[in-house]
Formats: C-alpha cells, sequence, structure tokens
C-alpha cells in the first residue's frame, strides 16, 4: 500500500472547505430544484439565487475594508486585469516581486512602467523613491512564493501623497491576514481561501471609477458583464465568513506548523525575511540539492520549486532572482505551504522524508 499522501502546496491552491461545499450544494441542482436558476432572472427562482449572491457579496466584503463594492470576477487575474487595463495610467509602479498578473497587464498598457526593488529580506522599502506623475502603484500584501508581508499601508499613503491609486493583489492574505489597510483596489480570489476555483473579485473603494473589461450583457452594474454561478459564489461567501472567524486561530495553528518544520530542517535557509512573513509560506534553500530528484524520492509530499504559475518553465525565479538570489541558489529552493488541515503528523513526516532524500544525496 503506498504512504499517504501530504499536501503542502497551499499557496498554490487550497482544499474546499466542507462548510463552502454545503453552501455550493443547494445552488448546483439539477431539474428536479430550482437551484440552477439564473441569478439575473425576475421570476421568483431567479430573485432567490440573485439573494444567495448578494449574500455572498456580503460576506466577501466582510473580509475587506470599509466603504467600497465587491465586484465578482472569475477570479484574481481577471479583477487585476481589470484594475489595471481599464483605466487610463501614464505611469504604473510596481514591485519587483509581483505576480505576473500585475506585470503582463501593466506592460500591455503601454503607460510607463517602473520597478520597485526589493531588499534581501524581500520587502519594498517604504520609503523607496516612486516617481513623480505615477498614477497607480501596485505591491502585494502577501508574496505567492516567499510570504513576505509588504509595508502595504505606508505604501498606499506614499502613492496617495503622489496623486496616484494603490493596487493590492491580496489573494494570499485574504481571509489570513487583515485588509490592506489604504489600497484603492484589491484582488482575491476563493480558491486560495478554501473556497472554490473559477471565482474571484476586485473591491474597489467608494469613489474610484474602473471601467469594464467584460462587455456583454451589463451584469455586476455594468462592470462585469456574464451569468453569475450562485454556486460558485456561496462557496466563496461561506469560505470568507469562516475564514474571518478563523482568523485568529488559523494563524497560531500555522505558526506552529511552521516552527516544527524549520525545527526539522534545520540546515535550511530561510528566502526572504524570517520575521514580516506569512507562517504559512515557507521558502527554503539548502545548497547542492537536485530539486527534480528531491521531488522523485518525495513523490508523496506535494510542494513545490517556486510558484505554481511558473515551476515548468525551468527557469529560475524572477521572485528569487529579485531578492539577490543567483540562479543556482533559486533553483536549491523550495516551498513548503501549509494550511488549515494540515497536521502536525503530516508535517513531522513530510520534512523528515525530505531531510532523509537530501542526506541520500550525499548533503
Amino acid at each position: 500500500m503506498s504512504a499517504k499522501f501530504i499536501y503542502l502546496d497551499h499557496q498554490a491552491t487550497t482544499p474546499l472547505a466542507p462548510e463552502a461545499r454545503a453552501a455550493m450544494l443547494p445552488w448546483m441542482g439539477g431539474a428536479e430544484g430550482m437551484g440552477f436558476a439564473n441569478p439575473h432572472s425576475m421570476h421568483r427562482a431567479g430573485r432567490a439565487a440573485a439573494a444567495a449572491v448578494e449574500v455572498a457579496r456580503e460576506q466577501v466584503a466582510g473580509l475587506l475594508p470599509k466603504g467600497g463594492r465587491v465586484i465578482f470576477t472569475s477570479g484574481a487575474t481577471e479583477a487585476l486585469n481589470q484594475a489595471i487595463r481599464t483605466m487610463a495610467h501614464t505611469r504604473i509602479a510596481y514591485s519587483a516581486i509581483e505576480h505576473s498578473a500585475v506585470v503582463n497587464p501593466a506592460v500591455s498598457t503601454g503607460a510607463e512602467l517602473q520597478e520597485l526593488p526589493v531588499g534581501p529580506d524581500g520587502l519594498v522599502d517604504p520609503e523607496v523613491e516612486i516617481a513623480t506623475g505615477t498614477s497607480l502603484v501596485a505591491v502585494m500584501q502577501v508574496n505567492n512564493e516567499i510570504g513576505t508581508v509588504q509595508p502595504v499601508a505606508r505604501l498606499a499613503e506614499r502613492a496617495h501623497d503622489l496623486g496616484a491609486l494603490f493596487l493590492c493583489d491580496g489573494v494570499q492574505g485574504a481571509g489570513k491576514l487583515a485588509p490592506p489597510e489604504g489600497a484603492d483596489l484589491i484582488a482575491v480570489t476563493a480558491h486560495k481561501l478554501y473556497g472554490p476555483k473559477g471565482i474571484g473579485a476586485l473591491w474597489v473603494r467608494d469613489g474610484v471609477k474602473v471601467g469594464e473589461l467584460i462587455h456583454g450583457g451589463g451584469q455586476e452594474g455594468g462592470l462585469r458583464s456574464g451569468t453569475l454561478s450562485p454556486a460558485l459564489c456561496a462557496g466563496f461567501g461561506a469560505a470568507a465568513a469562516l475564514a474571518k472567524e478563523r482568523m485568529e486561530a488559523d494563524f497560531r495553528h500555522l505558526s506552529g506548523l511552521a516552527e516544527l518544520a524549520r525545527s526539522i530542517l534545520s540546515r535550511w535557509s530561510v528566502n526572504g525575511s524570517e520575521t514580516a512573513r506569512w507562517p504559512g509560506n515557507l521558502n527554503l534553500r539548502l545548497e547542492g540539492v537536485n530539486f527534480p530528484r528531491l521531488m522523485s524520492d518525495c513523490r508523496d509530499v506535494a510542494f513545490s520549486a517556486g510558484s505554481a504559475c511558473g515551476s515548468g518553465t525551468g527557469a529560475p525565479s524572477r521572485v528569487l532572482s529579485a531578492i539577490g538570489l543567483e540562479p543556482k541558489a533559486a533553483r536549491n529552493s523550495i516551498r513548503l505551504g501549509f494550511g488549515r488541515y494540515t497536521t502536525r503528523e503530516e508535517v513531522e513526516t513530510a520534512c523528515m522524508a525530505i531531510e532523509a532524500a537530501v542526506q541520500a544525496q550525499g548533503i
């Protein structure tokens, strides 16, 4: 019998919370029920579906600042594209460790671009020079590869002093940390906080105008056309409500798992800040590690060499390069991602397997 598979890749995606699944089921009915109804229809079944969508909207809004609105999207990538591509920008500044869902849309606008550097700790200096004439500053709350938590409140203040808007990729922080203070636009997605894939949201501060990225029937207040899925919305809402309720308990649990992992993998160095980081993300490096062999020898453990989006390219991680690691050191790095349902036994078993595997490589 094969060993139990241990999932330590929660930055890539999280398992669906049972509460989220339960919330979705009534809206996934077949012909025998009315849960399949279109929430944009005016009949009774459609109005019931629309009510479920609005309940979910309020639940998601509970994770975000007051004084704004939630626009449902297909995910954070769409939300970031809407925030960046539907507004006129003269100059966009973004951190050197932003996700490609920020960088590529920014490039596509034709605006002048400024990359804000990070130090070896993976943090943007809150007093970094931002060029005059900048209209949008984009800095993520928690980095998906190395887990560093950025000084977004101060950077948002700096952006406002320049007359710029502040966009925050809140994907890895939503439901785990307090919302990014001072942001004008925040992108989130359900599947990184134990909700379903295929739905996210763009939070827009009151008074900020964004345009329509997807044109059609004018749903979502004319800002995001397309028929909403009540099931996906309900799952997102339930996951958001649960995350808000469990935020402190989840943080304590993950902090304990990170401490346990560090005690077993004591020879490994942490990439990025030791302190300004989300405990559910542990990005480590050990000189000489052959990553493909390590992954083969630890095939019953799901972990990553970097972000899931770029792990198949063979190129060194852009994030690890930005913090000053040479390509060889970057390739000697692994990312362990812990979650709400990860047990101490699983972390201990996985880390001991990783340590045994690197010892078998003669390291």
